[in-house]
């Protein structure tokens, strides 16, 4: 499959807006209520929201013929080398190809001199977990993350950059 990835802009937004919304719904479906995945989603992917994320960190979008398919968000680099990913989100239909390594290795070599990338993910969420799990990532800490009344069970995983390219 031909995929190209870039930097996010500006007019990416409505389309990234919709990649994070389709496959939230399909990966937790049956294991975050739906009115909580809404409430999630409108919060941390309003236009504002958004016009933040592109003006403080690092997105990066996946494109196939055109259509923007998946994309990754990354903070910048802190001074110890320590990054977070925020998200790796793909429609589900484009899961299983590369694209989301792809999207991974794109943050790894814009953030020259990362150290470690942190990521935290839904219990749950086995695809994910699965994800980062065959990248290199290990788990570091459980907690219940508290979002409108109900509890996310949270996995944080990390990423040694050194050891994941030696």
């Amino acid at each position: 499959m031909q995929y190209t990835i870039r930097k996010m802009q500006l007019e990416d937004i409505p389309h990234v807006q919709n990649v994070a919304k389709v496959s939230w719904n399909a990966t937790y479906k049956g294991i975050i209520p739906i009115h909580v995945q809404e409430k999630f989603l409108k919060y941390a992917y309003n236009d504002e929201m958004m016009q933040r994320r592109y003006e403080r960190s690092f997105i990066f979008v996946a494109e196939v013929e055109g259509k923007v398919i998946g994309f990754a968000n990354f903070s910048p680099l802190k001074e110890n080398g320590e990054a977070e990913l925020g998200a790796i989100y793909l429609y589900p239909e484009y899961q299983g190809e590369g694209i989301g390594t792809a999207l991974l290795n794109e943050g790894i070599k814009y953030l020259e001199g990362v150290k470690e990338i942190y990521i935290n993910v839904e219990k749950d969420n086995i695809i994910g977990k699965n994800f980062y799990h065959a990248k290199g990532f290990e788990v570091v800490s459980e907690f219940v993350d508290h979002f409108e009344g109900y509890d996310l069970k949270t996995v944080r995983m990390v990423l040694q950059i050194e050891k994941a390219a030696s």
